[in-house]
C-alpha cells in the first residue's frame, strides 16, 4: 500500500500529482472515515484553495456527510472550532509553509486536533482500496460564520486582558501575506495593542517574503521593531499555527528560545506538569522544567506527533523547534495567535523587555538547515552516517549524539522532497563548525 500522508497532513502541486481527481478520492476515503456528521471546513489564501474546497464539499456531500464552510480562516481557528462548536471532524486546506504552487489537506477529528497516524494509515486503507460505501442520502453543504470570533474570544480567556490593555503595548507583526490577517489584527485590537503591520493582504503568491518564516527573511520585521521601538515582533506562517518572535531590540528568536521562555513563564505558574517537544528540539527544556518538577517527553518530528502525545498525557506545553507552540489548556495544536497572546501576557506582567528576560534563560546554541534531496537519497544518507555512527537513535532520520551538548540530528522532509539538517552545539564557533561538517558529509553521500 502507498502512503499519502506526509509529517503534517497531505500536501502536493496544484494541477499535478494535488490533482482534482485525486483530491475528490481522498475526500471521499476520509468521509468514510468518518463515516457520518457534520465535516468543518476552512482554507488558506492560496489561489487554489477556493477550487478545492468546492470539490471537498461535493466529496462530502455525495457520501452523505454535511459540510460546514468556514471559509478562509488560520488553521488554529479551525481546529479549535471543530471541537467547541461540535463537529465530527474538520478538513483544513492548506500546504502550510510550502511554496505558492503546492496544497494540501489536514484532517481534524472531533477533539480538535489532527487525527493520529494510525487514522491516517485507515484512511489510506480505504483510498488504495477505494471501497466506498454507497449512500442513500446526500449531505448538504451550510455556512459556518462564528468560528472566527470563537476563536479570538477563546485567546482572550487564557490571558489577563485588562493587564495587557492597561500596558499599551506596542507590538511589530509580519503576517506573510498569509491566514492570520485574518484573525491576529482583531485580536491585538481587543487586547488593546499598538499595531505596526506589514505583509497583510492575503496573497496566494505570498509575494513579501514567502510563506515560511525563516531568519534570514525577517529583515523587514526587524526594521519595523527598531523604528518604531515596539515591545514584540512576531511573524505568522502562511496558514498561522507557527510563529516566529522578535526581541525589541530587533533580534530574531529561534524556535527553541522562544518555546524556552514561554515554557518558564507558563511552568512557574503550572509547576509538576509535562512538556511534549521532538526529538530535533535543544537540550535546554530538560534545565528548565527540573526548576518546576515538570517532565520532557520527546517524540518523533512533527506537530502530530506532538499533539497526540500531549493528548495522551494530557499535557499543557508542547512546541517543535520550528516556531510551533501548543498551550495545552487552549488546545492541544500549534497555534500562532495563541502564542502571540501569550507572550503580550508575560510581558504585561514583567517590568523588564522581552531582551531582559530572555537573559534569564540559558543560553541555546541550535540551528538547522536543507538540502535538495529525494526521499531515496536521504535514505542513503542515513544509511551511511549509521554505518559510521552505529548507536545513534534511528527512531526518526539518525540523531548522532557527540556528548550532552553536541549532536546533530538529519531526516527526510515529510512535505517537501529536502533532507534536513539539525544540530545543537555549547557555543557559536562550535556549532558553526559541526554543522559545516555534517553538511559537507552530506553533499559527500549525495555525489557519490
Amino acid at each position: 500500500m502507498g502512503k499519502l500522508f506526509g509529517t503534517n497532513g497531505v500536501r502536493g502541486i496544484f494541477g499535478k500529482d494535488f490533482n482534482l481527481e485525486f483530491i475528490n478520492d481522498l475526500v471521499t476515503s476520509i468521509a468514510n472515515h468518518f463515516g457520518s456528521g457534520k465535516i468543518l471546513v476552512g482554507f488558506d489564501g492560496r489561489h487554489s484553495s477556493r477550487t478545492i474546497e468546492k470539490i471537498v464539499s461535493a466529496a462530502l456531500n455525495y457520501s452523505g456527510l454535511d459540510c460546514h464552510l468556514a471559509g478562509l480562516i488560520p488553521t488554529p481557528c479551525l481546529e479549535y472550532a471543530t471541537k467547541n462548536l461540535e463537529y465530527d471532524g474538520g478538513i483544513m486546506i492548506t500546504a502550510s509553509h510550502n511554496p505558492p504552487e503546492y496544497n494540501g489537506i489536514k484532517v481534524v477529528d472531533s477533539d480538535g486536533v489532527e487525527i493520529s497516524r494510525e487514522d491516517e494509515k485507515k484512511i489510506e486503507e480505504i483510498y488504495f482500496k477505494k471501497n466506498w460505501k454507497k449512500q442513500s442520502k446526500f449531505g448538504i453543504t451550510k455556512n459556518e460564520d462564528r468560528a472566527i470570533q470563537a476563536y479570538i474570544n477563546a485567546i482572550k480567556s487564557h490571558v489577563d486582558v485588562a493587564k495587557i490593555t492597561s500596558k499599551k503595548l506596542k507590538i511589530a507583526i509580519d503576517l506573510g501575506n498569509g491566514a492570520q490577517a485574518i484573525t491576529a489584527m482583531n485580536l491585538c485590537q481587543e487586547l488593546g495593542c499598538q499595531v505596526f503591520s506589514i505583509n497583510e493582504k492575503i496573497d496566494g503568491d505570498f509575494p513579501g517574503r514567502g510563506s515560511e518564516p525563516t531568519p534570514q527573511n525577517l529583515y523587514e520585521l526587524t526594521s519595523l521593531v527598531k523604528n518604531n521601538q515596539t515591545d514584540v515582533g512576531i511573524a505568522f506562517d502562511g496558514d498561522g499555527d507557527r510563529s516566529i518572535l522578535c526581541d525589541n531590540e530587533g533580534k530574531i528568536l529561534t524556535g527553541d528560545s522562544s518555546a524556552i521562555l514561554l515554557c518558564k513563564y507558563i511552568l512557574e505558574k503550572n509547576p509538576e506538569s509535562t512538556v511534549i517537544t521532538c526529538l530535533n528540539s535543544g537540550n535546554t527544556i530538560e534545565k528548565i522544567v527540573s526548576e518546576t518538577n515538570s517532565v520532557v517527553i520527546r517524540t518523533k518530528v512533527g506537530s502530530v506527533e506532538v499533539s497526540r502525545r500531549m493528548v495522551k498525557e494530557n499535557a499543557i506545553i508542547g512546541f517543535e523547534e520550528n516556531g510551533g507552540f501548543m498551550y495545552g489548556i487552549h488546545n492541544h495544536v500549534r497555534d500562532g495567535a495563541m502564542t502571540m497572546a501569550l507572550v503580550l501576557d508575560l510581558l504585561a506582567n514583567s517590568e523588564n523587555t522581552l531582551t531582559e528576560k530572555l537573559r534569564s534563560i540559558p543560553t541555546s546554541f541550535t540551528t538547522k538547515d536543507k538540502i535538495s534531496c529525494s526521499n531515496d537519497d536521504a535514505k542513503i544518507v542515513i544509511s551511511h552516517l549509521l554505518d559510521n555512527f552505529p548507536d545513534s537513535d534511528t527512531s526518526d532520520g539518525i540523531k548522532i549524539t557527540l556528548d550532552n551538548q553536541n549532536w546533530v540530528m538529519i531526516r527526510p522532509s515529510g512535505t517537501e522532497p529536502i533532507i534536513r539538517i539539525y544540530a545543537e552545539s555549547d557555543n557559536q564557533k562550535n556549532l558553526d563548525h559541526l554543522m559545516h561538517e555534517y553538511t559537507e558529509k552530506i553533499k559527500s553521500i549525495l555525489a557519490r
